[in-house]
């Protein structure tokens, strides 16, 4: 789980960001391939649920989107 694009650049999100369903969010790798990782729904980041670098498993709660 990476907050960011590469470590010396702005986060994709962070709290009280407004998203739409296509805002990147942040990028997971897997088997050594960054995925982009899409809200899914519109509203307001209230939470990040983890910490950057760190590594997550399958349906692990990233964010709180209200």
């Amino acid at each position: 789980f990476y907050v960011s694009s590469a470590p010396d650049q702005p986060p994709f999100v962070k709290v009280g960001d407004t998203v739409n369903e296509n805002t990147v969010v942040c990028v997971i790798e897997a088997m050594k391939v960054m995925n982009e990782i899409k809200a899914g729904k519109k509203g307001v980041i209230k939470e990040v649920l983890t910490e950057n670098a760190q590594a997550v498993e399958y349906e692990t709660k990233l964010f709180v989107i209200e």
